[in-house]
């Protein structure tokens, strides 16, 4: 019974919400292009993906002296293990909007993500531990999202090698809203931690210099599914989840493993929460430098930039080292384009000015503050 052999099972009544087939209906072009610029701002000052240096600058951020992003910003955190070669590599995610389109999906999704952010430090996952948050599982519907958000988790897991070592459960999250109770968005909390083998192998999602190179891998998809960019701009909360293949994330994440101990890349940074527009700030914030990017004629401006089709990672290249990177994506098999350069601080989209990276920062920087 310990080890779960022969321990009874409690088979609690579930059933699909009312509101799953809605999404299926959701079609991308009914959706009106936007105003880029408009849907930058709206990003950028939003509580979901602003900075929440405000709040964790309250805190010991150093680890005592044990912390090597302090300067070196990365995909997930690492803490220097002393006396030795190795480091740890530590990250925590979930987006509930995903799980609520999706619980199984969803699911699967914020444990590829946070295995892709510590593949992007320069890591190799090795553990996984979670904390569910739902609302009441006597509600049929509740419980279904429940019972399909692990499924998710065990296929993810087991798809990647990695084990379960432990977490917690959290039910009954739930408030009255004009009279009816509404259960929380269902927010599965993957965190995990892996390995970084050798110290000389950790990456940063920080662009270095003028002039790099900046490259996109894996799939573009004319996609803006449950992105952060249709529920704000457009009002739109019904939609599917992202596209996501698992196969196709295991193939990224090797094949980015594999660039940075070859030492091909000199960042890497994950496109999520607002797509690859914000991945490309990100990036371009640390050391306040801009990009000069073209996007893909083959689908939609707003799915190419704000999108959260997943599976996809930017990464920049010194100019010296192009062929030897293009050289190693076209044998990995796996989609890939040039998407520019980093510029001094500009900004810049198919040859339209978005302005500079400074002033960007300053409202990525203090949304939150202001919020409070």
């Amino acid at each position: 019974l310990v080890l779960g052999g022969g321990a009874p099972v409690n088979e609690r009544e579930y059933r699909e919400p009312a509101y799953y087939k809605e999404l299926a209906k959701f079609d991308i072009n009914n959706v009106p292009e936007p105003d880029t610029a408009a849907v930058i701002e709206m990003l950028v000052n939003s509580h979901n993906i602003a900075s929440k240096r405000w709040i964790y600058d309250q805190y010991d951020s150093m680890v005592g002296t044990r912390n090597m992003t302090t300067n070196m910003p990365a995909d997930a955190g690492v803490v220097n293990l002393k006396g030795t070669n190795k480091a740890l590599v530590m990250t925590v995610d979930c987006n509930s909007r995903y799980v609520w389109a999706d619980p199984e999906k969803g699911t699967s999704i914020a444990v590829c993500e946070a295995a892709r952010n510590i593949v992007c430090a320069g890591g190799e996952p090795a553990g996984v531990t979670n904390c569910l948050n739902f609302g009441n599982p006597y509600n049929p519907e509740v419980y279904w999202q429940f019972v399909n958000a692990i499924k998710g988790m065990g296929k993810a897991c087991e798809h990647l090698g990695i084990p379960v070592t432990g977490g917690n459960v959290s039910f009954y999250n739930q408030t009255a809203i004009g009279g009816k109770v509404e259960p929380v968005y269902p927010t599965p909390t993957i965190g995990m931690v892996g390995i970084l083998q050798d110290k000389k192998h950790q990456m940063t999602l920080a662009f270095r210099e003028k002039g790099d190179m900046i490259y996109l891998i894996g799939p573009v998809v004319n996609d803006i599914a449950s992105s952060e960019y249709l529920a704000l701009y457009h009002n739109i909360k019904k939609s599917p989840v992202p596209s996501f293949n698992m196969e196709t994330e295991i193939k990224v994440q090797k094949a980015v493993s594999g660039l940075i101990r070859e030492h091909l890349i000199i960042s890497a940074h994950d496109v999520s929460e607002g797509g690859l527009f914000i991945s490309l700030l990100e990036s371009a914030m640390p050391l306040n430098l801009g990009f000069d990017i073209t996007s893909c004629a083959e689908v939609r401006s707003d799915a190419f930039l704000f999108g959260e089709s997943q599976s996809r990672v930017v990464v920049s290249v010194m100019p010296g080292q192009d062929r030897h990177f293009l050289d190693f994506m076209t044998r990995s098999g796996l989609p890939f384009m040039a998407l520019g350069h980093v510029t001094k601080g500009e900004i810049r989209i198919d040859d339209v000015s978005y302005g500079h990276v400074e002033d960007l920062k300053k409202d990525y920087d203090t949304a939150i503050e202001k919020m409070m």
